[in-house]
């Protein structure tokens, strides 16, 4: 018999249609499977129990009325970087811990008009700031494969709580890779939508032109369906493309036959775990079987993109968190004198990544060094970029690991900050450039970790990714494999 908590969101909607289910039911299933598992994966930062029930009793009474949003009564849970009125808000830090919002983002406005129900805000790492959710300002959120090991940053907690069945999917947000990574550390899809795809209205910002929220599910249908209520164009944020939403779940055919899948070179280099390439290779001959066309396509400015990334990402936050003072907004720590308040209130909320990529990106930004390297970095930028557009000018999509090694262990790379950056490697190129990725299961290694395979696609070319993934979803059962750690709480 199939446990409440292992439906997709798809499988839900259809049960909630026929009366077979509650959202009632639905909701309380996760509740008790919060309750269960939450002590020992720490994913939630706050759990909205009673307004989540209270929602979901909302939902049912709507649907014995005929109503039939996309969404209605299906139990989500949210990155907590994302604004929700009401409901605390802290961005993983201190800093902001007792924070409640007056509005909602767009992204979670959006959900709600659906009717999602929301069960609660999960852990990241501070301001999304890190590759392993082991930067929280509150603990650190552990991987459901193997609580020993990282679920992958900085949405670690949207990554956890879809693999340990707490939440039918989430929302994160993609800065550098951070619903790839943890997705394919998870076993679950996670999509990246184009930047200006979804708004960033209510995003609390790490990097403004690199934050993109997206949604984190167990099927590539589920992403689809989230991503069709959450896209489109907001007039309340700046960076929104008015440019028209497709029907992601008509793109859904099975059917990939004559498309052009491109393999870049510079993907499959050194520090490239053996067991990570051999299935990653395996999924692109299987969708070669399935009549795509595989080729060969260059992206020379790859090598580049770390730096690149690392002085644009940590630029843009020096600004982004000056705001963060305890004086325009945060919990002030006086001390009598202005600058003493500042280095008082600002030193002991902020933990020591965030401090470490305000001093980067205050140096890159700094007079004498803002045009050798902020200046650079955006001209680096625009070759990155360029890369892309010329390869899909050849191929649909661009098919590559999502990171060099499956979920590592706690502290394995704390030590080493630039190790941990490499950690993003294969995924920080993709918001250089604006375009789209999703990362789909594709196996397990030997330890029984899960690997991600990432699909890249041009700017608003999220239903060609999508179309791909579906399509070797299909073919393969990774996706259906449960942790032991669920089974066992499920009974």
């Amino acid at each position: 018999m199939t446990h409440l908590t292992q439906l997709t969101i798809t499988q839900a909607l259809e049960k909630l249609k026929n009366s077979e289910i509650t959202s009632v039911e639905l909701t309380q299933a996760h509740l008790n499977l919060i309750e269960k598992l939450d002590e020992t994966l720490k994913v939630y930062i706050t759990v909205s129990a009673e307004t989540a029930l209270e929602q979901a009793a909302a939902a049912d009474k709507a649907r014995a009325n005929g109503d039939d949003r996309p969404l209605l009564g299906i139990p989500l849970a949210m990155k907590d970087i994302l604004s929700t009125k009401g409901i605390q808000t802290t961005a993983g830090s201190k800093i902001l811990k007792g924070y409640h919002p007056i509005f909602d983002a767009t992204c979670i406005q959006r959900l709600y008009d659906a009717g999602m129900v929301l069960l609660g805000k999960v852990n990241l790492d501070e301001f999304a700031m890190g590759s392993s959710t082991e930067n929280s300002g509150y603990f650190q959120s552990r991987n459901p494969w193997d609580v020993e090991r990282v679920p992958g940053g900085s949405s670690g907690g949207s990554g956890a709580v879809v693999a340990a069945q707490m939440a039918m999917g989430a929302l994160g947000t993609d800065t550098g890779g951070s619903v790839r990574q943890p997705g394919s550390f998870c076993n679950v899809v996670a999509l990246k939508p184009s930047y200006g795809r979804v708004s960033r209205y209510g995003l609390i910002a790490f990097g403004s032109s690199l934050d993109q929220p997206g949604p984190m599910t167990r099927t590539v249908e589920d992403a689809a369906r989230m991503l069709g209520v959450i896209a489109g164009h907001d007039p309340l944020d700046s960076t929104s493309m008015k440019t028209e939403v497709p029907d992601y779940l008509a793109e859904l055919t099975g059917d990939i036959s004559g498309m052009k899948i491109g393999v870049p070179t510079e993907y499959f280099g050194d520090g490239l775990d053996a067991e990570v390439e051999k299935a990653v290779r395996d999924a692109i001959a299987e969708l070669e079987k399935m009549g795509a066309e595989v080729t060969e396509v260059h992206l020379p400015h790859t090598k580049y993109g770390l730096p690149t990334y690392y002085l644009i990402a940590t630029s843009e936050a020096s600004s982004n968190l000056a705001r963060f003072d305890g004086i325009r907004y945060g919990p002030r720590i006086d001390k009598g004198e202005m600058w003493d308040t500042y280095r008082a209130t600002r030193g002991e909320g902020f933990g020591t990544e965030v401090k470490r990529r305000i001093m980067l990106g205050t140096y890159a930004l700094s007079a004498g060094y803002y045009d050798a390297w902020y200046g650079k970095a955006q001209a680096v930028r625009t070759l990155i970029k360029q890369d892309y557009e010329q390869a899909f000018e050849q191929v649909d999509v661009i098919a590559a690991p999502v990171a060099p090694t499956t979920a590592f262990k706690f502290g394995e790379n704390t030590a080493d900050p630039l190790q941990m950056y490499l950690a993003d490697i294969l995924t920080i190129n993709a918001n250089l450039a604006g375009i789209t990725g999703i990362s789909v299961p594709c196996g397990f290694d030997s330890k029984h970790l899960p690997i991600g395979l990432q699909l890249l696609g041009p700017a608003f070319g999220e239903e060609k990714i999508l179309r791909v993934a579906h399509a070797y979803e299909q073919a393969h059962d990774w996706w259906q494999r449960t942790p032991t750690l669920v089974t066992q709480a499920l009974g």
